[in-house]
């Protein structure tokens, strides 16, 4: 049996110093890539070997976003394309496009649970359910020190 990986913290000011979280932590579950034209980057993909092995539309203040999960060997990348006008935004980027890393876990709500009580700050107030995949998905974020965005993620 694979033992759990503990999150450490070093960051004193907003937790408390190298704690550890038994959270368990299957793999890198994938990279967020906020795109501004999702069918040239699925294409420039494509190319590379990656296949599209799920896609759907999300919702969004700013009307209805796409998305598509492409594949290639263990490697998964979201492509996503935001509804306007905030793919303004993305399009204004002058420091790269990864938006985050995507935790799998076993275990949503007890992972949501115990980063909570631990004092993480966790960017929503639930996980939150999206129809991608066969059964959907839930996922939460937690940001990290200079407020890079972990996702944690569970495939139902």
């Amino acid at each position: 049996m694979q033992s759990p990986l503990c999150i450490h913290s070093p960051v004193p000011s907003r937790y408390s110093r190298f704690v550890s979280v038994p959270i368990k932590i299957n793999r890198l579950q994938h990279t967020g890539i906020p795109v501004t034209d999702l069918a040239v980057s699925k294409s420039f993909y494509e190319r590379l070997g990656f296949t599209d092995v799920m896609s759907s539309t999300f919702d969004h203040a700013a009307g209805t976003g796409h998305v598509c999960m492409m594949k290639l060997g263990e490697i998964i990348l979201e492509l996503y394309q935001m509804p306007e006008p905030e793919l303004l935004q993305v399009r204004a980027r002058s420091n790269g496009h990864i938006d985050h890393i995507a935790f799998d876990v076993d275990d949503i709500d007890a992972a949501f649970a115990t980063l909570k009580a631990a004092g993480y700050n966790i960017d929503e107030p639930a996980p939150i359910f999206l129809p991608f995949w066969k059964n959907g998905c839930k996922y939460f974020n937690v940001i990290g020190p200079d407020g890079k965005r972990l996702e944690f993620n569970q495939i139902l």
